[in-house]
């Protein structure tokens, strides 16, 4: 039998994610500001048997193109309005059973308490679907709101997270199985025992805990990350359960597969224990024309300059002081090196001016499009799941919801038919989803 893959949906709580043309998109719903739009997207996915929903989040309104906010605001680029993807997913919670739903959060600007705090609260109150997107920032504007003039380097962004989760597990751990007893006729509510403090003092943090939340459900959140970098890669394969990417080259995609696993196994890790997530965007037809059409229709909506007010949002670097038709410059990123890099290769490949690579950038963030019938679409994700390229796929809609019920109701029925999907949920977490083995609470060593 094939292998069969995992389903994840891209979100962020505002009007935009990967494509910049869908708050124009006449099919996308404008009520990205009401509960009720995220819980339509929740139902769609939970009806499509999704193993979860996938907040991305940023912490400031772009302003490093041009040195200006003004036009990321008028143009409503990716960052220019955001909601706190956390409160989404507490509302969420409720308006699904056994969807997993992932929240991005900072492990730069946020302290390791909140964040365990915040995690195990929701695994909680969810029934165990609870993960964290551990990210390290972006660029300077999201410095500037916490009260740093400069983000820290992306080495030190990078060692403050290895320590981050190190911090994160203890508190996790710091109440043990069993220490919640609430024998009321002995007047007993917890074994002391079975609580400790942590007492962590470290490089970057000193946390004296125990966490005020007993052990959830999952004992933590599954932990995802998008290391694209050698540093982050290494990031990834050491604490990650799922891993985002993204990455337009089918060459690219295979290679990043076997790295990441060969990483993971270096650190002594079962790779089957690592899902790997390529986003893709789908355009579907009930013909190969109709599909066509509408890839034409959306991708002309695409802004060039909303695409590189976003490039120079996730790179830190001010791509306004260059032509627009001379070619993209060969620069250092001190923000997404990833991104930059899938952009950089692009442009070499096919010869792209800045504008060219603005208008890519706009319609997906360079994200592989699907295009066809349902028929070859599942297609498109069956090849690419047996030629390793992936576990699974981050489905990004380029109208929303309108995209993601497309694909419920047309591509996810196909793929059932071909078994490469589940028909309904196998658990009740996102383990459970996943396949993952049980939680640990020991951090693997690092090297």
């Amino acid at each position: 039998m094939s292998r069969r893959m995992h389903l994840a949906g891209f979100q962020i709580a505002a009007p935009v994610t990967h494509s910049h043309a869908a708050w124009r998109h006449p099919q996308s719903e404008a009520n990205f500001l009401d509960l009720a739009y995220y819980q339509n997207i929740a139902r769609t996915l939970e009806r499509g048997k999704f193993d979860f929903l996938f907040f991305a989040d940023v912490l400031a309104t772009p302003r490093r193109y041009g040195n200006d906010l003004r036009d990321p605001i008028r143009r409503g680029t990716q960052g220019a309005l955001g909601l706190d993807p956390t409160m989404v997913v507490a509302a969420l919670i409720s308006a699904t059973d056994k969807l997993g739903l992932a929240v991005t959060k900072s492990a730069t600007y946020y302290a390791p308490f909140d964040i365990a705090r915040s995690f195990a609260t929701l695994d909680h109150l969810s029934g165990g679907r609870m993960a964290w997107n551990v990210v390290t920032s972006l660029n300077q504007a999201e410095g500037q709101n916490f009260g740093y003039d400069d983000m820290l380097d992306h080495e030190q962004r990078y060692d403050r997270a290895e320590e981050f989760l190190e911090v994160a597990f203890k508190l996790w751990d710091s109440w043990q199985p069993g220490a919640l007893i609430q024998d009321r006729p002995a007047g007993i509510f917890g074994d002391p025992d079975r609580v400790h403090a942590i007492d962590h003092v470290g490089e970057y943090f000193k946390v004296r805990g125990p966490l005020n939340v007993p052990r959830s459900p999952q004992q933590r959140p599954v932990i995802i990350q998008a290391g694209a970098s050698p540093r982050g890669k290494d990031y990834a394969a050491r604490w990650a359960e799922a891993i985002f990417e993204i990455e337009p080259s089918a060459d690219n995609r295979r290679a990043y597969y076997e790295d990441v696993k060969s990483r993971v196994a270096n650190f002594g890790r079962d790779p089957e224990q690592v899902k790997i997530f390529p986003a893709m965007m789908p355009f579907i037809g009930q013909s190969s024309e109709e599909a066509r059409e509408k890839q034409a229709m959306h991708n002309e909506l695409a802004d060039p300059i909303s695409g590189l007010i976003t490039l120079s949002m996730h790179t830190d670097h001010d791509f306004a002081q260059y032509p627009l038709d001379s070619p993209i410059a060969d620069i250092s990123a001190p923000g997404s090196q990833g991104l930059f890099a899938v952009v950089r290769s692009l442009s070499t490949r096919q010869d792209l001016t800045l504008r060219d690579v603005g208008k890519l950038y706009a319609q997906g963030i360079t994200l592989p499009q699907l295009v066809g019938t349902p028929r070859e679409v599942a297609d498109m994700l069956e090849h690419s799941l047996e030629t390793r390229e992936a576990d699974g796929f981050m489905i990004s809609a380029a109208c929303s919801p309108k995209a993601f019920e497309e694909f419920v109701d047309l591509v996810v029925p196909e793929l059932q038919r071909r078994q490469l999907f589940r028909n309904d949920y196998e658990g009740a977490t996102l383990r459970d989803h996943l396949h993952l083995a049980p939680a640990t609470l020991t951090p693997v060593a690092r090297r």
